[in-house]
């Protein structure tokens, strides 16, 4: 595993791969992070590199989308969840209840929101654009703090026809 750390308007992060795919994009101080990346190689690639540049832009507001490999580690009902954020648009919101209704799995809600709390890509697979069942701002392993953030800056960007993409 090689990582770097990338500073951000919202705090430090790090940013992992594995064979040549992202594994991970943490908050230093946001749950789950994982424990063992003190021992991980400290390496700028081209594809960290990139990373750290897209971020950058999504931040910025000028990026709606990533365009970035990706493998995180996780249970296949965990990579079901994770791909359904990815299909949720720039600036709207989903709840967990849709997201396992999503899933085919209506009555699951709970065990949605325990796997997009383990989001390992935050930022790049959405977790934040899921809301609770009346649009409240719950759940968000980086701070509720950091999720209105991100928030109001989808709500608020003005993106190029081509950004989204």
């Amino acid at each position: 595993m090689n990582c770097i750390e990338i500073e951000t308007p919202l705090g430090a992060m790090l940013v992992a791969e594995r064979k040549e795919s992202l594994v991970g994009l943490w908050f230093l101080d946001q749950r789950h992070f994982p424990g063992q990346a003190s021992a991980w190689s400290r390496r700028r690639s081209s594809l960290l590199a990139e990373a750290e540049a897209q971020v950058g832009d999504y931040l910025a507001g000028r990026r709606g989308t990533f365009d970035l490999p990706l493998g995180p580690p996780g249970t296949a009902f965990q990579q079901a969840a994770w791909q359904c954020l990815l299909e949720i648009p720039f600036g709207e919101c989903r709840s967990y209840g849709e997201i396992a209704a999503r899933l085919d799995e209506p009555g699951a809600a709970r065990a949605v929101g325990g796997a997009i709390g383990r989001n390992p890509l935050t930022l790049i697979v959405p977790c934040h654009r899921v809301v609770g069942r009346n649009g409240a701002l719950t759940g968000f392993a980086g701070g509720t703090d950091r999720k209105r953030w991100l928030l109001a800056m989808e709500r608020g960007a003005t993106l190029d026809a081509g950004a989204r993409g």
